[in-house]
């Protein structure tokens, strides 16, 4: 039996999740070929051949660009069996079976793509017999990248002018919060499941043979299990005491776990994304994010007590943005010298409201929001003032526009700033440390 698992787009990472099905398929003797359409094009010859062409969608702007590969893998292969995996599989199901998609796996999906195939061998039906959502704790299998991409094609780690080879995995799935606006939400409803140690660490061994001086590690939260995570990193310093790593923490778990910081930065930590979404009390609630504007701001203090670098992500533009609000974040960025911290496409992010979101608990978000548009994946809102909407397109044109020509994050902010507070000069940024605080080529947005 021949599968191709395809991937989209995963913010400029090696995809952990064609690598790990892969595995599963392979121990069955399947025959798999994995790719990567940031990469490289849809193969034509081998889309036309396979009896299973499997999507993995773990992201917004990954379905979107899967629907035109879709739409061409029934054109070129008819008779194929498609299946759409992942976080946003579920979350679009009319979408995807109106394309044609027989099968739709959401949570934790590796079991159910093994035994799709299994049938699919036997010629037996291939209707959908495994459940939408599957939540089964899984005994993973080590990911299979032998026909993946080289690492040296996706994004690297920038350091003090020095790029490093980034390699990318997962410790866990889900997550035990329950953030409104978040896709994880819907699937995972509080649940979080963790990949085991030893398949982790292994995974993490042959990517540092292939080259990975640097790890990412993509779990929605690393601190869900923080006796798993540190277990875990205190594992990987031990063996690959030059190899780095970066996480992506909750505010709420950066200050409930703040003596666990210490340990990251032995083991390697060099930054820390944590998505912070807004300054605005009113708009924390909201979201339900669990923190507030004086955690952020602790946050911040003990990371740098630390000597970790604080990566925070935001969603400046939401029904109750007012334009004080978002002149209030530029303004605080600057006091709290986090300017070169942040991706500037950060203060351009919309609120997105997904299939299934828990936004649409509020009685304010269900009159404010059309009918669900099913190719842009999301419920449509307009600010009541369209002055803000039209403040987010600027901005976003300008960082565009600002980042093809080479402008750098505190040009661009400055930027940013004329455009959001015409009345007042933009501030005199003073970063000569820029060079000093680590990112990833990739922006960090879905």
């Amino acid at each position: 039996m021949k599968a191709i698992l395809i991937s989209t787009y995963e913010l400029g990472r090696q995809p952990f999740g064609l690598a790990s099905p892969a595995a599963w398929l392979r121990a069955d003797g399947h025959g798999v070929a994995c790719v990567d359409l940031a990469c490289s094009p849809l193969p034509r010859n081998a889309v036309s051949t396979a009896n299973l062409v499997a999507f993995y969608l773990p992201m917004h702007t990954a379905t979107r660009l899967a629907v035109k590969a879709i739409e061409r893998v029934r054109e070129w292969n008819p008779g194929a069996h498609i299946c759409c995996y992942g976080l946003y599989a579920p979350l679009n199901e009319t979408l995807l079976r109106g394309l044609g998609v027989q099968t739709i796996l959401g949570g934790e999906f590796e079991e159910g793509l093994a035994a799709l195939a299994r049938r699919l061998a036997l010629g037996t039906n291939g209707r959908q017999r495994a459940p939408l959502i599957s939540l089964e704790r899984l005994k993973f299998l080590v990911p299979d990248r032998s026909d993946l991409p080289a690492l040296s094609r996706y994004a690297r780690l920038v350091v003090g002018g020095v790029e490093k080879q980034v390699g990318y995995t997962e410790a866990s799935r889900g997550c035990k919060h329950l953030c409104r606006h978040c896709p994880v939400v819907p699937v995972y409803n509080g649940t979080f499941r963790v990949v085991q140690r030893e398949v982790v660490l292994e995974d993490i061994r042959r990517q540092v043979a292939a080259g990975a001086q640097h790890i990412t590690f993509g779990d929605p939260d690393f601190f869900n299990g923080v006796g798993h995570a540190l277990a875990l990193v205190e594992a990987l310093h031990a063996e690959h005491p030059g190899v780095t790593y970066d996480a992506t923490i909750k505010i709420e778990h950066l200050l409930e776990h703040r003596d666990a910081l210490a340990v990251l930065k032995r083991t390697g930590c060099v930054f820390v994304i944590s998505a912070v979404e807004s300054i605005d009390g009113a708009v924390l609630a909201k979201l339900d994010k669990g923190h507030t504007r004086a955690g952020f701001v602790e946050a911040v203090r003990i990371t740098r007590e630390a000597g970790l670098a604080l990566s925070p992500t935001f969603i400046p533009f939401t029904p109750w943005t007012t334009w004080a609000g978002y002149r209030e974040l530029l303004r605080l960025l600057v006091e709290l010298e986090l300017v070169a911290n942040v991706s500037p496409i950060q203060l351009a992010i919309r609120l997105l409201i997904p299939a299934g979101s828990r936004l649409l608990e509020l009685e304010e978000i269900r009159e404010w929001a059309g009918p669900f548009a099913e190719r842009a994946l999301s419920y449509p809102w307009a600010h009541a003032d369209p002055a803000l909407d039209r403040l987010c397109v600027d901005i976003q044109e300008l960082i565009k526009r600002e980042e093809k020509r080479g402008a750098g994050r505190a040009e661009i902010f400055q930027g940013i700033w004329r455009l959001a507070n015409a009345e007042t000069d933009a501030p005199d940024l003073h970063l000569a440390a820029r060079a000093t605080i680590p990112y990833l080529t990739e922006p960090w947005y879905c």
